[in-house]
Parts: C-alpha cells; sequence; structure tokens
C-alpha cells in the first residue's frame, strides 16, 4: 500500500543556553493542521516523547545471525585443508605446486580486496550516515499528530508491528497557545529529534509548534520541500486499524501503583526465560491484591497497593511481556497505571495517568504477529448492519465538535445507542475514528488523507476470509481437550457438499505446533505455506467460545 507524504523541510529543534525551540514539519499533502504554543510541564514531556520513541524503534522479533560471510570462508578453508591432508600421501613435486597454488590465491584475494574495498568502504559509510543522520529512513511510517480543540495526541506503532504508542497532552500543559486548528497530519520524525528531547530542561524556556507556514502556497520555494514515498505493508496498517479496534471491546481494567510497574520491570531485567510458555498471569480476586506470576518459573509478586476492584475472580495471560519494559523511562512521572486486558492471548493496554498528559502502551496478544494471532482482535467482528447514509451521519456529528461520546451522539440525533455506536465502529476500523480509552469517548482521527481500501485490509489472506465466513455462518463445530501440555482442537468444518475433519494443537503460549486436515491444501502444502482456511477457521471457532 503506497503512502505519499510531502514535508515543508524536516523538523528542527534549536537550543540554546536559555530556550529550546521544536519545530515539527506536517505533511503539507493533509488538510492544514497547526499547533503553536510554550510547554510549562517541560520534564514530564520530554519523558513522555522519549518513552513514544522506544515504542517506533520496538522490534523484538528474532533475527538469526547472517553467516554467509562465515560459510563463504569456511567452504574455501575446506578446499585448503583437504588438499594439506592428501598432500601427505603424494610426491614432493605435488607438495610444491600447492603451495604455489596458495600464493597465486592470496595474490588473487588481495587484488580482489582492493578493487571491491573503496566500493564497500562507501556502502558502510552510507548506512553509517543514514543510521545517524536519517534513522527515520529505517522506519516504516512516520508518527501520527492530531490536534483536537482540548488536546494533542500523537501516535506510533512498531517496527515489529506489536506495540502500538499514544502520547496525550492536555492544553494544561502549555503556559501559552498563539495559534491551533484542528486536524490529523502526519510530522516528520527524525532520529535526531530524539537526542534533541533529552536537551529539555526546566530552566529552559521551550516552544512547541506544528509548523503552520508549512502550509503556505510559495512555489518558488517548491525546492525546500521533501516528497517521501513509502510502501507500507497491509499488515503494519491493518495492524494499526486492529489495535484502534480492539479498545472498543469489553475489558477487565485494574489499577496499578507506579512501583507495581517498577516490580514488573525490575523482574524482567534480572530474569530472562529460556523457553515457554513465556506468559504473564494476572490473578484477579474482588477486594484482594493483585497478583502477577512469571510462567515457567512461576515466580509470583502481589501488589499490595493495589486492590482489585472487579466482582467476580478470574485469571488473564498476557504474552510479549518483554515490551512492557517500554513503561520504565515512564515510572518517576507517573500517578497511576490503568490496565486494560481483552482476555487471555488478547490484546492489553497500559495508560500511563501522567497528569495532564496520559500515554497508553497497547500490546498485541503476541509479539509475533502472525496468523495464530487472526480473529483475536482484528476487523473480522461481525458489524452491525446500518445504512451508508445513517453512518456518514453520525461521523459529521461527531466531526462538529471533534470528540464525543456515543451516548450523547445518541441523543443528539435522536438514532438507537447501538446504531451509533456500530456506525462509530465502522470508521473506527476505517481509521477515520480513535476512541480515547483514557476519557471514554470518541475522537475524530483520520490515519491517512486517502480513504483505506477495507477489501484488502480487513483479511490478512483469502483464506482467513473463508474462515472467517465458515464461522460466521456456523458451520464449524469443534471440541477442544488437553494432552500432554498441548491443546488439541477438533473440528467439523462443513464446505460445501463435503463436511472437513480437521485437527489443531496449540502449545503452551497458543502457537500453532501441528495440524491436519482433510482439504486438497493441506494435502499438498501441509503447514508449508500456512494453514487451511478449515484450519484456521478451527483456531479461531475456539477464540469465538471463550469470548462468549
Amino acid at each position: 500500500m503506497l503512502f505519499d507524504y510531502k514535508y515543508s523541510g524536516s523538523t528542527i529543534v534549536n537550543n540554546t543556553s536559555t530556550s529550546t525551540g521544536m519545530s515539527f514539519s506536517p505533511d503539507t499533502l493533509r488538510e492544514p493542521t497547526f499547533f503553536v504554543g510554550k510547554l510549562n510541564q517541560k520534564i514530564a514531556f520530554r519523558e513522555a516523547i522519549s518513552a513514544l520513541h522506544d515504542v517506533v524503534i520496538s522490534d523484538l522479533r528474532f533475527f538469526p545471525k547472517d553467516k554467509t560471510a562465515y560459510k563463504l570462508w569456511a567452504a574455501e578453508q575446506e578446499k585448503l585443508w583437504l588438499s594439506e591432508y592428501m598432500a601427505d600421501f603424494q610426491i614432493e613435486n605435488v607438495r610444491t605446486r600447492i603451495q604455489e597454488l596458495k600464493e597465486e590465491l592470496s595474490i588473487v584475494q588481495k587484488e580482489k580486496r582492493t578493487i571491491m574495498g573503496p566500493f564497500n568502504q562507501a556502502k558502510t559509510a552510507y548506512f553509517d550516515y543514514l543510521y545517524k543522520n536519517d534513522k527515520d529512513a529505517w522506519f516504516v511510517l512516520d508518527p501520527v499528530i492530531t490536534v483536537h480543540p482540548d488536546e494533542v495526541f500523537f501516535e506510533c506503532f512498531s517496527k515489529d508491528e506489536s506495540s502500538y504508542g499514544k502520547l496525550s497532552c492536555n492544553y494544561n500543559i502549555f503556559t501559552e497557545i498563539s495559534d491551533f486548528k484542528c486536524g490529523t497530519t502526519n510530522i516528520d520524525y527524525s532520529e535526531g529529534l530524539y537526542n534533541e528531547f533529552q536537551k529539555i530542561r526546566n530552566y529552559k524556556e521551550t516552544e512547541f509548534k506544528i509548523d503552520p507556514s508549512g502550509f503556505e502556497a510559495k512555489t518558488t520555494n517548491e525546492e525546500v520541500y521533501k516528497e517521501v514515498k513509502i510502501d507500507l505493508p497491509d499488515s503494519w496498517v491493518r495492524g494499526f486499524l486492529q489495535v484502534s479496534s480492539a479498545m472498543t471491546l469489553p475489558a477487565t481494567v485494574l489499577d496499578l501503583h507506579p512501583m507495581d510497574i517498577f516490580s514488573l520491570c525490575q523482574y524482567l531485567r534480572r530474569f530472562k526465560e529460556k523457553k515457554g510458555p513465556r506468559a504473564l498471569r494476572f490473578v484477579l480476586e474482588p477486594d484482594k491484591p493483585i497478583k502477577a506470576i512469571f510462567e515457567p518459573s512461576h515466580d509470583e509478586i502481589t501488589f499490595h497497593r493495589s486492590l482489585f476492584q472487579g466482582n467476580e475472580s478470574k485469571t488473564i495471560r498476557i504474552w510479549g511481556r518483554r515490551r512492557l519494559l517500554i513503561l520504565e523511562r515512564l515510572i518517576p512521572i507517573a500517578r497511576n497505571f490503568k490496565v486494560v486486558l481483552l482476555g487471555s492471548g488478547l490484546p492489553s493496554f497500559f495508560i500511563a495517568d501522567l497528569g495532564d498528559m496520559s500515554y497508553t502502551l497497547g500490546l498485541s496478544g503476541w509479539t509475533k504477529n502472525d496468523w495464530s494471532t487472526a480473529g483475536n482482535f482484528d476487523l473480522m467482528a461481525p458489524r452491525t448492519n446500518v445504512d451508508l447514509f445513517t453512518q456518514e451521519k453520525v461521523f459529521n456529528a461527531l466531526k462538529e465538535n471533534w470528540l464525543d461520546t456515543s451516548d450523547h451522539l445518541a441523543k443528539k440525533l435522536n438514532l438507537d445507542p447501538s446504531v451509533v455506536s456500530a456506525s462509530l465502529a465502522a470508521y473506527t476500523q476505517a481509521g477515520r475514528v480513535i476512541y480515547d480509552l483514557n476519557l471514554g469517548l470518541y475522537r475524530v482521527r483520520e490515519l491517512t488523507q486517502e480513504p483505506l481500501n477495507m477489501k484488502t485490509l480487513r483479511f490478512a489472506s483469502p483464506q482467513e476470509e473463508i474462515a472467517n465466513q465458515y464461522i460466521s455462518e456456523n458451520r464449524i463445530k469443534i471440541t477442544s481437550n488437553v494432552k500432554a501440555d498441548h491443546l488439541q482442537i477438533k473440528g467439523k468444518v462443513t464446505d460445501k457438499n463435503f463436511t472437513y475433519t480437521t485437527l489443531a494443537v496449540l502449545d503452551k503460549d497458543n502457537r500453532l505446533i501441528e495440524g491436519n486436515c482433510e482439504c486438497s491444501f493441506y494435502q499438498s502444502n501441509q503447514l508449508r505455506k500456512g494453514p487451511c482456511e478449515h484450519i484456521l477457521a478451527t483456531r479461531m471457532a475456539l477464540h469465538n467460545q471463550v469470548a462468549v
């Protein structure tokens, strides 16, 4: 999916002994959005925006070492070792010939290094320059910034497509606001900007500016504009929308003291698991301290400062717990952390209360966002049938004030609350509305300047689309049992005039380790090209049963 951006220059931070000026370059291809003000709470903002940067660069995927150069060297050495071994069985002139060939090979390799040396040095220097001076070229998408009547908020997504960050700043953190216009834009966010943020101090006057001059039509200055074309994978955009949709789902909410988050992070720093399941289990009992159990060691931490206020006991497991280290920098400035858990293996949100700011860290069910998470929190949730005219009516009413609750919109438009909620959910899934978990209301936020093609984003693969159809039409029946620490799900999937018998086996981390189906796709490919639609539907049907 191709995205176009056009910036009036680059984001600039000017630091002197008495002041700091931050000027963000917005995307000039979008509707004019700007903001000019002076920061009041400087240190808190510095720490929060730095924690947002930690999300941007986060990538916890496993990358094996590149052994290409070593294997080439080993292949050459094997020939030399073999020749030396064979020389012991040959006459002296063969040994002499081998030595001559070694000397010739050494000369050839030396000439190769001489010829290729300048190229390799230039290549290394180029990537070093990119890393130091234009590190944003290594990232997929510049952060999104939105200006609303009551706050400014930043949003970003991690490189591994598993973590979402949102920093909301209400206008109390500014001493004065010169000018602003509501809207959403992408900002030019370079790596150097992070280093400049670290220079913010309380004794320096700090100006915060989303540069309004970037929207002035000056043809003579066209050369100063920086155009960027980014080809984003559909999975990245889809992940962004999935997180937004997940915010609107029912959840278990609990509060943690900042020192409880410190205890979690301290444990993660001290101990690193070597085998699965690598889950963090929250044990919740009404009016009792919240407990966190780390698997597989089963070490337990009791949060005596934090009581669970729910009405029923429950246990919720989340994976990808090392991503919580992103919250470390917020601990000294946070008043409280609100934790929103959608369920075991489902997304979770950690909201840091920073006074006049709030920081939301959204985590997908697993660090690796592969097919096994399909159907957990994505766009496949059934949509209530609401006609397009009514949906647009609700959206326009929301856009009048930029933010509102669904109940207030229902009274204002004299519509059924379920119709309004369904309409807002549809716009959330389309990337045009976001649900504010902290304040419990909806906000207008256009993720892109052009409407997204939801047909290409709703499903990650054709198999996923067919699997969702099986479930929606109630054409699958499953049974499950635990055997040797593995969850076995057996299913019967009716496809046209034939019923397929399926099997999906999940490990302790809820990852597919084995599958079986009678269809031709599975018989030809096994799991080498991913699961067939029947196995996928079997896995998704289990989640639907648990979620009911």
